[in-house]
Order: C-alpha cells, then sequence, then structure tokens
C-alpha cells in the first residue's frame, strides 16, 4: 500500500522528466537495494556509474556524519579545509595542477568549455571559441554540455544550441584533423563513450589526438565523468592510453554517492581563470568534500580495489562472452574496460531490463540496444555469476526455449 501511494505521489507531485521503473529504492548496502515493499535487488546500475564503493559504504557515512556534526556549508568567499585537501588528493594523483569544484559532470563540462574558451582569449591572444567533440558522446544537460554532446535526441526542442561546437566521428582521427579550423581551441573527448554504447577507442587513437592537439596548439579535454574514480580499473581511464589531458572534468564516483563534481587543470591552463571568472554557491562544500575524500582514500588504499575492478571486470566480461556464444543471435558484442562493460545486443533492450528487475537484478540499457553494466567496484563473482544465471533465463526465455 505504501509503495503504491509513493508512486502516486511521485505521478502527482514530480515533474515528468524521467521514465521510471514502478518501484521506490529505500535501503542500500553494498551491492544491493530494497525497495519500499521490502522486495531485495541486485544492483549493477551503480547509481548509474555513482555508487563506486556500493551503498552506504562505512568509510562515507562515518565521514558525511562527523563533517555533518562540524559544519556543512560555508561560502567559496573563505578557504574551505575538506576541499583543500581533496584538492591535494586529486593533484597527486593525476595530471593536473589545480581543481576547480562544482555540483555535477555537467557543471564540471560547463568549467571546461568556459576555462577552453577563457584561456584562448586571455592568455593566448586568440579569439578561437570552437571546440570540436564526438558523435554519440554525452557531456550533460546545460546549454553548453548539451551543445557539446553528439547525440540529437538530447538536443531536440531545445534550439537553437550555443554556437561553437562541431562533431566528428569518435575514434576516427581523420574527420576530427578535417575538422579543425583556425577557430578552434579545444578537442572535448570520453577517454570511452559511455551513454553512447560503452565504445572503446583503437589503441593508438588518443595518442594521436593529443599529437593533432599539440600540433595545432589547441586544449584537449578528458570528459572523465563516467570513466574516472576507478571505473576502468585504473583511477582514471586516461592511463590506461599513456596520454595526459589538459583539462579533466570528474563527478559522479567522484563523491561515492553525494553530488559533486570537480574540473581539473594544468596550471599552464590554469591561469585563463582569475577571480570573477567562474564560481559555484556550493562547489566543493565541506559536506561533500569529507565523502569525496573517503571514497578516494579508499580506492587508493593498497590499489586493492582497482585490482578487484580490473579482476572482477575480466570475469564478467568471460561471463557475458559465454552468454554471446550461447545466444549468438541476439547478443552482437561484449566490450569495455574495468567495471564499464557493454552487451550490444540485435534488438531493443528494454524488455531484457524489464525482465531483469522482475527476477531481482537491476541494469541498464543505455543507445537503445546496448546492456550496460556498471556495479560497484566491490562486486564479487557469485554476485556476476547471479548475474549471468538471470540473464540465461532471460535470454532463454525471449528466445521461446522456455
Amino acid at each position: 500500500m505504501e509503495n503504491r501511494k509513493l508512486l502516486e505521489d511521485s505521478a502527482h507531485y514530480l515533474l515528468n522528466t524521467y521514465t521510471r521503473f514502478p518501484i521506490v529504492l529505500r535501503k542500500g548496502r553494498g551491492m544491493k537495494v530494497w525497495s519500499a515493499d521490502g522486495k531485495e535487488y541486485l544492483d549493477f546500475v551503480g547509481g548509474i556509474a555513482v555508487n563506486v564503493l556500493g551503498h552506504c559504504h562505512p568509510k562515507i557515512v562515518i565521514a558525511i556524519q562527523k563533517q555533518a556534526q562540524r559544519l556543512i556549508h560555508t561560502s567559496n568567499l573563505y578557504h574551505i579545509e575538506p576541499q583543500i585537501k581533496l584538492a591535494r588528493l586529486l593533484v597527486e594523483n593525476s595530471f593536473a595542477d589545480k581543481v576547480f569544484f562544482c555540483n555535477s559532470g555537467a557543471e564540471a563540462n560547463e568549467a571546461a568549455i568556459k576555462l577552453a574558451r577563457r584561456y584562448s582569449r586571455d592568455v593566448l591572444g586568440q579569439n578561437r571559441f570552437e571546440i570540436i567533440s564526438a558523435l554519440n558522446s554525452f557531456h550533460g544537460r546545460t546549454y553548453a554540455a548539451l551543445s557539446a554532446t553528439g547525440q540529437e535526441k538530447f538536443q531536440k526542442g531545445f534550439e537553437p544550441l550555443v554556437p561553437g561546437f562541431r562533431h566528428v566521428p569518435f575514434d576516427d582521427l581523420g574527420a576530427l584533423e578535417a575538422a579543425v579550423t583556425k577557430d578552434t581551441c579545444a578537442v572535448l573527448l570520453e577517454p570511452l563513450q559511455g551513454e553512447g554504447g560503452v565504445r572503446i577507442p583503437g589503441p593508438d587513437y588518443l595518442s594521436e589526438v593529443r599529437k593533432l592537439c599539440d600540433r595545432h596548439g589547441i586544449l584537449l579535454i578528458f570528459d572523465e565523468v563516467q570513466t574516472g574514480m576507478g571505473r576502468t580499473g585504473k583511477l582514471f581511464a586516461y592511463e590506461h592510453f599513456g596520454v595526459q589531458p589538459d583539462i579533466m572534468t570528474l563527478a559522479k564516483g567522484l563523491g561515492g554517492g553525494v553530488p559533486i563534481g570537480a574540473m581539473l587543470a594544468t596550471d599552464k591552463v590554469a591561469a585563463g581563470f582569475q577571480p570573477g571568472s567562474h564560481a559555484s554557491t556550493f562547489g566543493g562544500n565541506p559536506l561533500v568534500c569529507a565523502a569525496a575524500i573517503a571514497a578516494l582514500d579508499v580506492l587508493l588504499e593498497d590499489g586493492f580495489i582497482l585490482d578487484q575492478c580490473r579482476r572482477m571486470g575480466e570475469y564478467l566480461k568471460t561471463k557475458l562472452e559465454d552468454l554471446k556464444t550461447e545466444f549468438p543471435s541476439y547478443i552482437a558484442q561484449i566490450r569495455g574496460m574495468g567495471l564499464l562493460v557493454g552487451m550490444e545486443l540485435t534488438r531493443d533492450g528494454a524488455p531484457l531490463v524489464k525482465a531483469c528487475m522482475d527476477r531481482g537484478i537491476l541494469i541498464n540499457c543505455t543507445a537503445g540496444n546496448v546492456l550496460r553494466f556498471m556495479p560497484a567496484l566491490i562486486v564479487t563473482e557469485k554476485e556476476i555469476d547471479h548475474l549471468a544465471d538471470i540473464l540465461d533465463q532471460v535470454f532463454d526465455q525471449i528466445s521461446g526455449h522456455v
């Protein structure tokens, strides 16, 4: 009864911007969540790659509790101790020298876009403003981030978009080079495309993009909102390719479940922002930074979590490849890195998501026909085995074997 009433109130009071599944999630621990009607689910969505350490990790919970008793919010007009400590952790473990904090991945990408344009004008003395991004990319839903996104379905009805963005096919160096003009100031890429269907570039693509940017004197921005914070088996996905950007954006897993975003940059590029150039009222407040410090500490501790991510990612892909062998007419390809894994289907994936949910497994479909798996980095073989068993049942059912 309570679950039904909550669903009725949701429809009555909330703006209709999501196609929501008819469950109300109330409690979570590790890989599991429970709905208001008491049903248990194994969560392979992870808040869309947010809950890197699972639900309610004790170190994150304790950090939030302690900080909430001490200081929840103060303005960026003053120095904020947890923000300073988090910035130092990020700088010491990345290419970057400076960090700007905000509240989401879209905001981080907005900051990156503004910094690239401001750096070109104020530091280089050039009137370059154009940014090249990839088709099938996703960079957020605020206006500049939406304009950078290479998917028309997200942009439809919101025209005119912000000018100064061009889109080229992902993993196509020739198309990228042909798109560079005298107005180009930056290239913005996800090292792996997540929302676009878990697409991984060839081994030399990003290094060649880096060389191209250097030749033309333009900036390279990596959107690691989904791929960062250990998701691919390294702290940041760019480490797999041996390529360093000039600017990087983070969010999702950074706070282990609380809303925080970050834009990282080298000292050289960071000079494009001065006091008054950009700001965020809530960005990097004490509470979210305390949570992010706890999450980052766990990720970095002895390298265990990152190693677990790599091992479980390979195990997950192996189990999914077994299913591909069993159901070749339904499964076209398995691809991924770490625990960002996609299963491309030969048909619409929505019915499979619903069928898995009915059996107590939460999964996600993106790009229409790609099942996307983004579990917590603490996922176990036993939990992956259970996922594979449920998927086997679902494929068996839809193929008419049952």
